[in-house]
């Protein structure tokens, strides 16, 4: 490792000793070696004490002093988590000492008789210390950079379920309405005619309203689930049965019988997450059962999705562009939960764990507008019922 530039950079030094003469012996080494300093001497352990309150590049420090010792002086480094040179010199170190020293902390350790390498010493300690000093302080920029980039996930997950409930709403309150008003023009039409020509296509077009009115429920529940109304177990229920009656695929929900009131925006989580699980099977695993387990034992949430396909391959998950499962490890964040994921030959399981103690709460009023209404407000009686529009 390169020195540092000698004339460019006033060094300041702490020298932790106790004899005036072998004070002076440091002096003469640091200077004989053309090394630009200022240096203070101090020997009683208050004042060291307070002199670490200071910055220093270094500190030189003997191993003997009244009343304490140079590894008192390297505990006190450590207590206050100071990224410091620090080396000892001793006329009478013993080896097991100096290797405690090192393990301890220290820099260096030099003998009193032999000072020809003090200053390549304290050099190569300064630097060292100054990249660990770089060291740490890009690991706490790493660290704020993961913390901003996961609030901006929470920030996007929450913004796009408030961008689902918005649309799921003009969906029901416009599309729906209008289906539906065509629905009673086109049963108008159907009681007040006898022509069969027109009876046949009234009939082709309520047919075709029907299905519009099917896919814009089906729209609606993809977008924002109304069954979270009726409670999160009911609602992995009919996420289960419709997942079972599309694929063919048996899907059985398993759950304790704990029924503790969920803080908000936790369904939302769990939800979603069981939604991308069963997803995720009916793509890729090619399995013959899924198993749903969801408990709130011990104030923890766990939501288990389990199935017997044929696993993922070891490199499936470090996908560049897999993002599946990444979303879903930043939505449980969000409610301060985990997901773990494991895979074998006997198929893949899904594990979302969030303890519901001081639960985030990401999604303000279920998904409230900008009137103060939410998702779900009153006149909206048919996204709380599926079957509302079909009953028309």
């Amino acid at each position: 490792m390169p020195a540092l530039p000698q004339g460019e950079r006033r060094l300041r030094l702490l020298h932790i000793e106790d004899s005036d003469l072998d004070h002076q012996l440091i002096l003469a080494q640091l200077q004989r070696a053309g090394l630009s300093f200022e240096i203070s001497r101090l020997d009683s352990l208050p004042a060291v004490e307070a002199a670490l309150s200071q910055s220093w590049d270094a500190i030189i420090s003997d191993y003997n002093l009244p009343g304490f010792s140079g590894l008192v002086v390297l505990d006190l480094i450590k207590q206050r988590q100071l990224i410091m040179p620090f080396i000892l010199v001793s006329g009478e170190i013993g080896e097991d000492t100096a290797v405690a020293a090192m393990r301890n902390g220290a820099s260096d350790y030099l003998l009193k008789n032999n000072l020809a390498r003090l200053a390549p010493a304290l050099l190569h300690a300064i630097e060292s210390c100054e990249a660990q000093r770089a060291r740490h302080e890009s690991d706490r920029e790493l660290i704020k950079s993961k913390q901003q980039l996961h609030e901006l996930a929470g920030h996007l997950q929450t913004s796009v379920e408030m961008e689902r409930a918005a649309i799921a709403r003009e969906i029901h309150d416009d599309v729906g309405g209008s289906l539906t008003a065509i629905k009673f023009d086109l049963a108008w039409i159907a009681r007040h005619t006898n022509d069969a020509a027109v009876q046949q296509r009234v009939q082709s077009a309520l047919e075709t309203v029907s299905s519009a009115i099917e896919s814009s429920q089906r729209i609606m529940h993809n977008l924002r689930p109304a069954i979270l109304e009726q409670g999160l177990l009911a609602a992995v229920q009919w996420l289960a049965a419709r997942f079972e009656r599309r694929t063919g695929i048996p899907t059985a929900v398993r759950s304790g019988e704990d029924r503790t009131p969920l803080p908000a925006g936790v369904p939302l989580v769990a939800y979603r997450t069981a939604q991308e699980a069963l997803t995720n099977v009916s793509k890729h695993a090619n399995a013959t059962r899924v198993d749903v387990e969801l408990s709130m034992d011990g104030g923890v949430l766990t939501l288990e999705v389990k199935d017997n396909g044929q696993g993922l391959a070891p490199g499936d998950l470090s996908k560049a562009r897999s993002f599946g499962i990444r979303g879903l490890r930043e939505r449980a964040a969000t409610v301060g939960g985990w997901v773990d994921m494991s895979s074998g030959v006997h198929g893949t399981s899904l594990i979302l764990t969030v303890p519901l103690r001081g639960v985030i709460h990401p999604f303000e009023d279920d998904f409230a507008d900008e009137d103060g209404h939410g998702a779900s407000g009153a006149g909206s009686q048919s996204e709380h019922d599926p079957s509302a529009w079909g009953q028309l």
